[in-house]
């Protein structure tokens, strides 16, 4: 740090370009590691879990197979990931610290009832949706098209189809173009995610879950804010009705 900076407020210094920089151009291969670290904190990758392979998980991800290859290295030195030669990289431990999932922790998420964050997805979901259909550009709606073909290939893996399906959901969100509302949104879809997990393995869940990001899509695509609000709606409703009775131990 500068002379001239040195003695500054860390508040002041963070608004300076080359320190916002240094933060945002993170190297791929620890944004890499915290996605899979965020996917352990969530419940979507469980300890004892195979993880997909590397070119599963390059696709998923929407990154390169060296970046993923890079990320899996990273927590496997602390422990997180257990490589073995000629067998699956494995969950090792969930023991990460506290990884935010947006700008909360999964266990803070978590200490809420079904019923108010279901309450919460429907005033901020459809705002933040809404917003991303006002705003997204191509290259956005690009990369919704591009996991929503990452989908195909994974509709029989539930695993594989929530990898993808939570890249989907936060490139939707911050398509939105205001990140704290999309940070709010992460944090919400994140939630009791092991019982969604279950829930996917019902007959149909997943082929159901990959037709309501179809809907989404095109209501995207024609830059339909109303029509994307309801897609998204229809879709949390669903997911709703279909997680609820795992929380609450019916099955």
């Amino acid at each position: 740090m500068s002379s001239s900076t040195k003695n500054m407020d860390p508040a002041l210094i963070a608004e300076l370009p080359s320190f916002r920089e240094a933060i945002v151009k993170r190297p791929i291969t620890t944004v890499i590691s915290d996605k899979i670290a965020a996917l352990i904190a969530s419940g979507i990758l469980q300890v004892g879990d195979a993880l997909p392979s590397e070119r599963h998980l390059a696709t998923a991800l929407n990154v390169s197979r060296d970046a993923v290859r890079g990320g899996i290295q990273m927590l496997a030195a602390r422990g997180i990931l257990e490589i073995s030669h000629g067998a699956r990289t494995r969950v090792r431990s969930n023991e990460i610290g506290p990884v935010t999932v947006g700008f909360a922790t999964a266990r803070a998420v978590n200490s809420y009832d079904i019923e108010s964050v279901h309450a919460a997805r429907l005033l901020v979901d459809r705002q933040v949706v809404a917003d991303a259909a006002r705003n997204i550009d191509d290259a956005g709606v690009k990369i919704l098209e591009s996991l929503l073909e990452a989908q195909v290939d994974a509709l029989d893996d539930p695993v594989r189809f929530l990898i993808s399906d939570r890249e989907f959901h936060v490139a939707l969100y911050h398509a939105s173009s205001n990140p704290l509302l999309a940070d709010i949104s992460t944090d919400l879809y994140a939630y009791m995610m092991e019982y969604r997990r279950e829930a996917l393995t019902s007959p149909g869940a997943i082929a159901t879950s990959y037709a309501d990001h179809v809907a989404i899509v095109e209501a995207i695509r024609a830059r339909d804010p109303e029509a994307a609000a309801e897609a998204f709606m229809t879709h949390t409703g669903r997911i709703y009705a279909t997680t609820q009775p795992f929380i609450k131990g019916g099955g």
